[in-house]
């Protein structure tokens, strides 16, 4: 049994130990994983900018992007491959004109060069390594008996 002195020793030792070893492992994940998962080679300033009107015009606030989000609006973290480049863009110049009388989506009036940054922001989240999120689907098959 240990005394109460030994007992303390015991806990801040496994305490330091522990949270070193977290530290540690927290770093690794920042410095190596990180920039290898998000393909941070493939940033560019497009994609920054892009990000930068996503933030300002509130998208989080219908869209969901890698899991944050609401849930009014489609999910965007795979739109890209989803919907290609081309989609997009027709898209964001005028909501109205793919699905008339359907969408709720807010005119941006956006200009070219701020629908290609947006376009470049969400091809490079799609490019990011996800491990599988967000994850297909499941549909159940009929079957033809």
């Amino acid at each position: 049994m240990l005394s109460k002195n030994q007992a303390r020793i015991f806990f801040l030792s496994g305490t330091i130990l522990f949270s070193a070893i977290f530290l540690a492992l927290s770093y690794d994940s920042i410095m190596s994983e990180v920039p290898k998962l998000t393909k941070e080679e493939n940033m560019n300033e497009a994609v920054i900018r892009g990000k930068h009107i996503f933030d300002e015009n509130n998208c989080m606030g219908c869209h969901t992007i890698l899991g944050e989000g609401a849930y009014y609006a489609p999910e965007l973290t795979k739109v890209y491959d989803r919907r290609g480049p081309v989609w997009i863009k027709v898209f964001m110049k005028d909501p109205q004109a793919m699905y008339p009388g359907q969408r709720k989506m807010i005119q941006y009036d956006f200009t070219d060069e701020e629908i290609e940054d947006l376009t470049e922001f969400f091809k490079w989240i799609g490019e990011m390594d996800l491990q599988g999120f967000p994850p297909k689907p499941k549909y159940n098959q009929v079957s033809s008996n």
